[in-house]
């Protein structure tokens, strides 16, 4: 059976009554467990659900709710910083056109909803799922198409099924711009600060800045590259460790804008400065980087286009339609301001 996001009309569906008789429970049972109701014992959930997976039920989408009642269910792995609010007021464009409310949910950080989560989402249920930097197991894939609830991922955190619908951005060409860039001014001491290594975005852009190396005569020092979360104080905890090295960096690489003011705030601890000493490029092109002194070099990723793109994708699935594609990965580019500038001499 198909696990994808995009529910859709199904021959000689197997009906209610006919899973309730191959379980051995009542019709109104089977119902409790499509409807994520609590009331029903463990064992016999999962022999449900273990039966409608076999028979690849699909409920039939009920009517569009009236214009203003409905909900899409919008989920973070975690809210983090700025960057969140971008994937918001997107999806809340996208919402507010269709009419349609948006419901928050935050995962503690966790890259999996919990069971708990779900059942609660089945219970309202929504017109669809948007789910960021995280994804569903395949049981729970299932138990979302079997009722017709549409799902896509933003931003996702691996890489996920082919029939999962993904809006994402070329985080891959993102790396590679910023060490571009800084090669081009000069630079030959680059060092290079990663998100968490379980997020798929922060391997691509990792992978896009060694990429520029390449065939550039210059090699890239392993020994110059940080991890952490995309947060401030990631940022100046690498920034105070590369930049307090005899044989510092000229130029540094930060996985997000937050990590990027960290490390302008550790430069500036230490009297260094940007960019006559050191250069800065910072990754998203949050508001505040062009309010930073001196102004951000970064990399702009489409954020609000991110999450408009994947609320639309969601509403056209929703409706049984069928999207031009359900893998969009907008383009990034890059923004140079003031925090970048040959090496000193």
């Amino acid at each position: 059976m198909t696990t994808t996001g995009m529910p859709g009309p199904r021959a000689s569906a197997p009906t209610i009554a006919q899973i309730a008789r191959e379980v051995g429970v009542s019709a109104p049972t089977v119902s409790k467990v499509l409807n994520g109701r609590a009331d029903v014992a463990e064992t016999t959930r999962t022999k449900v659900e273990d039966a409608l997976e076999r028979a690849g039920y699909r409920r039939r989408r009920a009517a569009p709710p009236a214009a203003g009642t409905g909900l899409i269910d919008l989920v973070f792995h975690s809210f983090g910083s700025v960057w969140s609010l971008g994937i918001i007021r997107g999806v809340e464009q996208a919402a507010a056109a269709a009419r349609t409310s948006v419901i928050l949910s935050e995962l503690g950080g966790l890259h999996r909803p919990p069971q708990t989560w779900l059942d609660a989402t089945l219970l309202r249920p929504p017109v669809g799922v948007l789910l960021v930097a995280s994804g569903l197991s395949g049981g729970q894939r299932r138990q979302l198409v079997s009722r017709g609830i549409p799902f896509v991922v933003i931003d996702t955190d691996g890489e996920p099924p082919a029939d999962v619908p993904v809006v994402g951005s070329d985080n891959w060409n993102g790396g590679l711009v910023a060490a571009r860039h800084l090669l081009q001014l000069g630079h030959r001491h680059i060092a290079a600060i990663s998100g968490p290594a379980d997020m798929l975005c922060s391997r691509a852009r990792i992978d896009g800045f060694r990429s520029a190396f390449e065939g550039s005569g210059v090699t890239f020092d392993p020994h110059l590259l940080r991890g952490g979360n995309f947060e401030v104080e990631a940022g100046y905890r690498a920034g105070r460790d590369l930049l307090d090295r005899a044989d510092r960096p000229t130029a540094v690489f930060a996985g997000s804008d937050m990590q990027a003011l960290g490390v302008l705030r550790a430069a500036r601890d230490l009297g260094i400065r940007v960019p006559e000493d050191l250069s800065v490029v910072g990754y998203d092109d949050l508001p505040l980087a062009q309010w930073t002194t001196p102004a951000l070099t970064t990399v702009r990723q489409p954020l609000e286009e991110m999450g408009s793109a994947a609320a639309r994708m969601l509403f056209e699935l929703a409706d049984q339609q069928t999207p031009l594609t359900t893998r969009l990965n907008l383009g990034t580019d890059l923004v140079v301001r003031e925090t970048t500038a040959p090496p000193p001499r």
